[in-house]
């Protein structure tokens, strides 16, 4: 049995030194791979280097699912994958996943990682209905204002590595002059997202 960790961030210009911390507490650094790529689809290099050589019985440590991808379906089909494979996943962030299952137990994993999922999709969809509720009654307000007539210049909507940059530039390990050039927006859009984000 071996046991392995896989690390990622989104872009080259960020660190994985914080999940590398927490890897190397159950994790020989040899055994660590490590991605800077987007989390949009597996064809990761490390990624896949990991996939082909963790065989049954040995261990996969990450820090947190979204680490794993950022669509439900890839995360479920890789999960889906590993356990096929008699590969044990182990999310840091996830105390559940983390339990010694005995052996002749087995069946707890699958527990556990259907618990997961079904969080994973509850979660996801509560945000989606969350943000259409908000651009609806956003909508509705500036409709209002403007007696009914068009709603003059769209809202800026968040790039996809939002969420990871702004908590990396409220860590104070981005600048906000970094953040703005990750995301590719400009300094007025950047802070009235901030402040959206903030607010909701």
């Amino acid at each position: 049995m071996r046991t392995y960790g896989y690390a990622r961030v989104s872009t080259k210009d960020q660190n994985l030194d914080r999940q590398l911390v927490e890897l190397l507490k159950h994790v020989d650094n040899k055994y660590i791979f490590n991605d800077k790529l987007s989390g949009k689809d597996m064809e990761r290099p490390q990624y896949q280097l990991l996939r082909k050589v963790a065989q049954s019985g040995d261990v996969i440590y990450i820090k947190s699912l979204d680490r794993l991808g950022r669509n439900k379906q890839q995360i479920k089909d890789e999960l889906e994958y590993y356990k096929l494979e008699g590969v044990r996943v182990k999310i840091l962030d996830i105390p559940t996943t983390m339990m010694d299952i005995q052996e002749g137990q087995e069946w707890l994993i699958d527990m556990i990682n259907n618990l997961l999922l079904e969080v994973l999709s509850t979660m996801a969809e509560h945000e989606r209905v969350s943000i259409r509720t908000r651009q609806a009654e956003g909508i509705a307000v500036l409709k209002s204002k403007n007696n009914g007539k068009g709603i003059g210049r769209p809202e800026a909507e968040y790039p996809d590595n939002f969420k990871e940059v702004y908590k990396q530039w409220k860590a104070k390990e981005l600048t906000a002059v970094k953040s703005m050039e990750l995301l590719g927006l400009k300094k007025n859009t950047f802070y009235k997202l901030v402040k959206k984000y903030e607010e909701s």
